[in-house]
């Protein structure tokens, strides 16, 4: 694919200059995870999940220097312009986040140190500013998985304005992005606190029912507490059967179990992991099942599953009993509390590695309201859900709409669409 013609928007007499003429590249690896001598260390490791900022002052990982010298990651000082290049959500954006402490970076990362032709802040803001056209010069093709390719990203020309206008610009921007940004981050904070809200509703209808004057008694179970008195308590073995049928053509509707989202069909994800050549043997669920991730079981990654389709071999799938409807199991296993709750039966030495096998899941205690209780409370939850998820909806446009006039802004400053004047 042929470069951006910058010559249509930027001026003719700036310079312009291929990436890998005025920048370093760095890439990463990961520490082997089953060697807890590598992590929990004091270098920060970036991941495409930290790059939710436009710089990074920490990160969710840390690694030691054994950690560091024993892996293809390499320690990045401050001053580099990190992308994501290996990643689901190279399908609509490059995330791109300036470290500002020294970081070592995972394999899905790539590091951009400019020479000094070019300040990072203004690399950062081209790519943050053209990222669709970039992505579309950038993006492997025919990859399963999506991914940026080195050489098209060194191979790609950029406007190189003088150092001094370069500043002008990203000064200039610093100023007028400021108000979109608190505005993008006020809606984001209401965001969170409908979030908040729903899982509070989902708790408290599932562990306490819907009539706040219903007489209560202590369940005995701490996770639980004070439950309706007419309520039963049940260990999960004699609530559930566990399903353990394999697929013979592989073909079902693949589904996949997150800690976000509960069970959905992989079609109707953006997902970036591994895809075996055959799913022939994967576990059978059908609509109904419970299934749990597990590996990521103590994140809260279940679900009921609303569809037939197949899950990995390495995952636990189990069929309700008639005491319990499938709605409200997925409601219950879907609050922090419980997957807090599975934590305790799960094994392993390393916290972040933890599974939860059917010997342990069977060992939990589930409160069992009235099947028509249960009904009611689903139906509640859906029509509180509904009028969260109408805000939620308005909010997350509103939100695009301010992204789309921030890149706008940015694309024009960055190449000299704006006139900045010097003093500005």
């Amino acid at each position: 694919m042929s470069d951006i013609r910058w010559s249509d928007v930027a001026p003719t007499d700036w310079k312009y200059q291929k990436l890998k003429y005025v920048a370093r590249f760095v890439g990463g690896g990961t520490p082997d995870k089953s060697t807890p001598e590598f992590w929990n260390g004091d270098i920060p490791w970036v991941s495409p999940k930290d790059m939710k900022a436009d710089e990074i002052f920490d990160t969710e990982d840390h690694i030691t220097v054994e950690g560091l010298q024993s892996s293809a990651t390499n320690l990045v000082q401050p001053g580099a312009a990190l992308i994501v290049v290996r990643s689901g959500i190279l399908r609509h954006s490059i995330p791109v986040a300036i470290n500002r402490v020294p970081a070592a970076i995972n394999q899905d990362m790539r590091a951009i140190q400019p020479n000094e032709t070019c300040d990072v802040r203004y690399l950062a803001r081209l790519i943050i500013g053209f990222q669709a056209e970039l992505l579309r010069l950038w993006s492997k093709a025919g990859a399963t998985v999506e991914s940026l390719e080195y050489d098209l990203v060194a191979s790609t020309e950029i406007p190189v304005p003088p150092l001094a206008m370069q500043r002008r610009i990203v000064d200039f921007l610093d100023r007028e992005t400021a108000d979109i940004d608190a505005l993008i981050a006020a809606k984001q904070l209401l965001l969170d606190l409908l979030a908040e809200k729903r899982r509070a509703i989902v708790a408290e209808a599932v562990m306490r029912g819907l009539n706040p004057a219903a007489r209560l008694r202590p369940s005995g179970i701490d996770w639980l507490g004070d439950i309706p008195a007419h309520w039963e308590i049940e260990r999960s073995r004699w609530l559930f059967t566990e399903r353990d049928q394999r697929s013979e053509t592989g073909e079902e509707e693949m589904l996949t179990v997150s800690h976000l989202t509960g069970v959905t069909p992989r079609s109707e994800k953006d997902v970036n992991m591994f895809e075996a050549e055959s799913t022939t043997g994967y576990k059978l669920c059908f609509a109904g099942d419970l299934a749990i991730n597990t590996l990521w079981a103590w994140m809260g990654a279940m679900g009921t599953a609303r569809v037939d389709g197949i899950v990995s071999p390495a995952y636990n799938v189990y069929t309700p009993g008639s005491r319990l409807l499938p709605d409200y199991v997925d409601a219950l296993v879907r609050i922090p509390v419980f997957a807090q709750e599975v934590t305790r039966y799960s094994k392993g030495v390393w916290s972040s590695r933890l599974r939860l096998y059917p010997e342990g899941f069977f060992e939990t205690w589930w409160p069992v309201p009235p099947l028509a209780e249960q009904q009611e409370i689903v139906s509640h939850i859906a029509t509180e859900a509904a009028k969260t998820d109408r805000l939620r909806t308005a909010t997350e446009h509103s939100i695009t709409l301010l992204k789309e006039r921030r890149g706008a802004l940015i694309a024009a400053a960055v190449t000299g669409q704006i006139d900045i004047p010097e003093a500005a």
